[in-house]
Protein backbone atom coordinates (compact mmCIF):
# COMPACT_ATOMS: atom_id res chain seq x y z
CA UNK A 1 0.00 0.00 0.00
CA UNK A 2 1.59 3.65 -0.86
CA UNK A 3 1.77 5.41 2.22
CA UNK A 4 3.43 8.83 2.70
CA UNK A 5 5.81 9.72 5.52
CA UNK A 6 3.00 12.29 7.00
CA UNK A 7 0.53 9.06 7.03
CA UNK A 8 2.57 6.18 8.69
CA UNK A 9 0.10 4.75 11.30
CA UNK A 10 3.13 3.45 13.54
CA UNK A 11 1.84 2.67 16.87
CA UNK A 12 1.45 -1.25 16.52
CA UNK A 13 -0.78 -1.34 19.28
CA UNK A 14 -3.13 1.53 18.05
CA UNK A 15 -3.08 -0.48 14.49
CA UNK A 16 -4.06 -3.93 16.33
CA UNK A 17 -6.93 -2.06 18.26
CA UNK A 18 -8.32 -0.72 15.04
CA UNK A 19 -7.98 -3.82 13.12
CA UNK A 20 -9.99 -5.88 16.42
CA UNK A 21 -12.57 -2.95 16.12
CA UNK A 22 -13.15 -3.37 12.59
CA UNK A 23 -12.09 -6.97 12.42
CA UNK A 24 -14.98 -7.61 9.44
CA UNK A 25 -12.38 -7.78 6.76
CA UNK A 26 -11.19 -8.73 3.35
CA UNK A 27 -9.34 -11.61 2.09
CA UNK A 28 -7.39 -12.16 -1.03
CA UNK A 29 -5.55 -14.97 -2.32
CA UNK A 30 -4.23 -15.40 -5.71
CA UNK A 31 -3.88 -18.98 -7.46
CA UNK A 32 -2.87 -19.51 -11.09
CA UNK A 33 -2.27 -15.05 -10.97
CA UNK A 34 -6.19 -14.75 -10.32
CA UNK A 35 -7.00 -12.78 -6.76
CA UNK A 36 -9.69 -14.53 -5.47
CA UNK A 37 -11.41 -12.35 -2.33
CA UNK A 38 -14.04 -13.39 0.29
CA UNK A 39 -15.12 -10.79 3.40
CA UNK A 40 -15.00 -12.69 6.92
CA UNK A 41 -15.12 -11.70 10.29
CA UNK A 42 -11.40 -11.89 12.23
CA UNK A 43 -9.78 -12.42 15.34
CA UNK A 44 -6.80 -10.53 15.77
CA UNK A 45 -4.64 -11.17 18.84
CA UNK A 46 -1.04 -11.04 19.41
CA UNK A 47 0.53 -14.71 20.87
CA UNK A 48 4.42 -15.19 21.80
CA UNK A 49 5.37 -11.78 20.28
CA UNK A 50 3.57 -12.78 16.40
CA UNK A 51 0.40 -11.16 15.25
CA UNK A 52 -2.11 -14.16 14.44
CA UNK A 53 -5.33 -13.65 12.49
CA UNK A 54 -8.05 -16.51 12.39
CA UNK A 55 -11.03 -16.96 11.17
CA UNK A 56 -13.08 -19.73 9.05
CA UNK A 57 -14.15 -19.97 5.08
CA UNK A 58 -17.69 -22.00 4.40
CA UNK A 59 -16.24 -25.45 2.75
CA UNK A 60 -18.02 -24.97 -0.45
CA UNK A 61 -16.23 -21.88 -1.05
CA UNK A 62 -13.42 -22.38 -3.97
CA UNK A 63 -11.07 -19.74 -1.85
CA UNK A 64 -10.83 -22.26 0.87
CA UNK A 65 -9.47 -25.24 -1.47
CA UNK A 66 -6.23 -22.17 -1.84
CA UNK A 67 -6.00 -21.40 1.44
CA UNK A 68 -3.24 -24.14 2.61
CA UNK A 69 0.15 -23.17 2.62
CA UNK A 70 -0.78 -19.94 0.51
CA UNK A 71 0.00 -16.24 1.26
CA UNK A 72 -2.83 -13.80 1.85
CA UNK A 73 -3.75 -10.40 1.70
CA UNK A 74 -6.09 -8.98 4.54
CA UNK A 75 -7.42 -5.69 4.53
CA UNK A 76 -9.24 -3.63 7.20
CA UNK A 77 -11.05 -0.96 6.18
CA UNK A 78 -13.36 1.67 7.64
CA UNK A 79 -14.18 4.67 8.90
CA UNK A 80 -13.62 6.92 5.49
CA UNK A 81 -15.15 10.61 4.56
CA UNK A 82 -15.22 12.78 1.82
CA UNK A 83 -13.44 16.15 2.42
CA UNK A 84 -15.08 19.08 0.57
CA UNK A 85 -12.70 21.80 -0.33
CA UNK A 86 -14.49 24.60 1.17
CA UNK A 87 -12.85 23.80 4.47
CA UNK A 88 -9.82 24.95 3.08
CA UNK A 89 -8.47 28.52 3.56
CA UNK A 90 -7.30 28.69 0.08
CA UNK A 91 -9.18 27.86 -3.58
CA UNK A 92 -6.74 26.22 -5.05
CA UNK A 93 -7.46 23.18 -3.60
CA UNK A 94 -9.90 19.65 -4.52
CA UNK A 95 -11.81 17.92 -3.16
CA UNK A 96 -10.47 14.54 -1.04
CA UNK A 97 -10.99 11.36 1.30
CA UNK A 98 -9.91 10.83 4.70
CA UNK A 99 -9.80 7.19 5.79
CA UNK A 100 -7.56 4.45 7.66
CA UNK A 101 -6.50 0.94 6.54
CA UNK A 102 -4.04 -1.59 7.57
CA UNK A 103 -2.81 -4.54 5.04
CA UNK A 104 -2.13 -7.50 6.71
CA UNK A 105 0.38 -9.96 5.13
CA UNK A 106 0.91 -13.28 6.34
CA UNK A 107 1.13 -17.07 5.83
CA UNK A 108 -1.77 -19.11 6.35
CA UNK A 109 -2.09 -22.35 8.14
CA UNK A 110 -5.49 -24.55 8.46
CA UNK A 111 -6.67 -25.53 12.27
CA UNK A 112 -7.38 -29.02 11.23
CA UNK A 113 -9.60 -31.27 13.68
CA UNK A 114 -12.49 -31.17 15.25
CA UNK A 115 -10.93 -29.26 18.78
CA UNK A 116 -8.64 -26.84 16.95
CA UNK A 117 -12.19 -26.14 14.50
CA UNK A 118 -14.06 -26.30 18.20
CA UNK A 119 -12.02 -23.50 19.82
CA UNK A 120 -11.80 -21.45 16.91
CA UNK A 121 -15.53 -21.27 17.22
CA UNK A 122 -16.04 -20.85 20.73
CA UNK A 123 -13.58 -18.03 20.73
CA UNK A 124 -15.04 -16.03 17.85
CA UNK A 125 -18.37 -16.43 19.45
CA UNK A 126 -17.01 -15.04 23.06
CA UNK A 127 -15.61 -11.95 20.59
CA UNK A 128 -18.62 -11.24 19.15
CA UNK A 129 -21.31 -12.15 21.35
CA UNK A 130 -20.59 -13.67 24.81
CA UNK A 131 -24.05 -14.08 25.39
CA UNK A 132 -24.67 -16.87 23.19
CA UNK A 133 -22.29 -18.85 24.32
CA UNK A 134 -24.35 -20.38 26.90
CA UNK A 135 -26.75 -21.19 23.71
CA UNK A 136 -23.77 -22.39 21.53
CA UNK A 137 -22.88 -24.61 24.51
CA UNK A 138 -25.96 -26.20 24.95
CA UNK A 139 -26.36 -27.31 21.52
CA UNK A 140 -26.36 -31.10 20.49
CA UNK A 141 -23.13 -32.34 19.77
CA UNK A 142 -24.36 -33.99 16.61
CA UNK A 143 -25.54 -30.26 15.50
CA UNK A 144 -21.98 -28.44 16.14
CA UNK A 145 -20.02 -31.14 14.50
CA UNK A 146 -22.66 -31.15 11.48
CA UNK A 147 -21.60 -27.31 11.58
CA UNK A 148 -18.00 -27.75 11.97
CA UNK A 149 -17.74 -30.32 8.79
CA UNK A 150 -18.74 -27.68 6.99
CA UNK A 151 -16.22 -24.88 7.70
CA UNK A 152 -12.43 -24.56 6.77
CA UNK A 153 -10.47 -22.98 10.02
CA UNK A 154 -7.15 -21.07 9.33
CA UNK A 155 -5.15 -18.69 10.72
CA UNK A 156 -2.53 -16.59 9.33
CA UNK A 157 1.00 -15.32 10.93
CA UNK A 158 1.45 -11.40 10.25
CA UNK A 159 5.10 -10.86 8.65
CA UNK A 160 3.87 -7.38 6.86
CA UNK A 161 1.68 -4.84 8.80
CA UNK A 162 1.39 -1.64 6.21
CA UNK A 163 -1.16 0.89 8.18
CA UNK A 164 -2.09 4.19 6.38
CA UNK A 165 -4.16 6.79 8.18
CA UNK A 166 -4.74 9.60 5.95
CA UNK A 167 -6.40 11.72 8.67
CA UNK A 168 -5.69 15.61 6.71
CA UNK A 169 -2.23 15.83 8.46
CA UNK A 170 -0.90 18.07 5.73
CA UNK A 171 -3.41 20.97 6.36
CA UNK A 172 -3.63 23.85 8.88
CA UNK A 173 -5.32 23.80 12.11
CA UNK A 174 -7.72 26.08 10.97
CA UNK A 175 -8.83 23.60 8.15
CA UNK A 176 -8.74 20.48 10.45
CA UNK A 177 -10.99 22.00 12.67
CA UNK A 178 -13.75 23.00 10.20
CA UNK A 179 -13.55 19.47 8.56
CA UNK A 180 -13.77 17.69 12.23
CA UNK A 181 -16.35 20.03 13.27
CA UNK A 182 -18.54 19.14 10.06
CA UNK A 183 -17.94 15.23 10.39
CA UNK A 184 -18.31 15.51 13.83
CA UNK A 185 -21.96 16.73 13.34
CA UNK A 186 -22.86 13.94 10.49
CA UNK A 187 -25.64 11.80 11.38
CA UNK A 188 -23.36 9.28 9.13
CA UNK A 189 -21.03 7.55 11.26
CA UNK A 190 -18.50 7.00 8.75
CA UNK A 191 -17.76 10.39 9.11
CA UNK A 192 -18.47 11.30 12.80
CA UNK A 193 -16.13 8.17 13.56
CA UNK A 194 -13.47 9.61 11.28
CA UNK A 195 -13.72 12.67 12.97
CA UNK A 196 -13.06 11.05 15.69
CA UNK A 197 -10.10 9.86 14.45
CA UNK A 198 -8.96 13.05 13.66
CA UNK A 199 -9.40 13.92 17.49
CA UNK A 200 -7.14 11.25 18.56
CA UNK A 201 -4.63 10.05 16.39
CA UNK A 202 -4.24 11.88 13.35
CA UNK A 203 -2.64 15.34 14.30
Amino acid sequence: MYIPALNKFTDQQEVVSFMQRYSFATIITVKDNVPTATHLPFLVRERDGQLIISSHFAKANPQANDIADNRALIIFTEPHAYISPKHYEKETEVPTWNYLAVHAYGNCFLLDGEENKAALLKETIQYYEADYLKQWDSLPDSFKQGMMKGIVAFEIVVDDLQAKKKLSQNKTPKERENIINELSASKNTNESDTAAYMNTSGK
